[in-house]
């Protein structure tokens, strides 16, 4: 089992920048799959990014390419989420999430643990 922090969210004008960070506990981190969700009012919960146990293997949702960089620190426990040129659509709850999966998965049902969510509002 994992337990899951995130931090990093909040306020931000149109095309600035924020990092999230989702530290977690245990040892077994780098076992994990590792998602960032969001989930804006109204609207069910996408995948933004995602990426692998070592790192090496990447997942954008296309509106997020070039945009977000997802990365990790197996030694910190700690998964990232650069986020640049942010926009008003962007403001949403953003989720950090594990999955046991041996590969990067889309799947929303894969990830088995969660954050509390970290909220980020973008202001045009």
């Amino acid at each position: 089992q994992v337990q899951l922090v995130e931090s990093g969210g909040g306020l931000v004008q149109a095309g600035g920048s924020l990092r999230l960070s989702c530290a977690a506990s245990g040892r077994t981190f780098s076992t994990y799959v590792m998602g960032w969700f969001r989930q804006a009012p109204g609207k069910e919960r996408e995948l933004v990014a995602a990426i692998s146990r070592s790192g090496s293997s990447t997942y954008y949702l296309n509106s997020m390419k070039g945009r977000f960089t997802i990365s990790r620190d197996n030694v910190k426990n700690t998964v990232y989420l650069q986020m640049n040129n942010l926009k008003p659509e962007d403001t949403a709850v953003y989720y950090c999430a594990a999955s046991t999966s041996i590969v990067v998965t889309t799947a929303r049902l894969q990830y088995r643990y969660w954050g509390q969510g970290t909220q980020v509002t973008v202001s045009s």
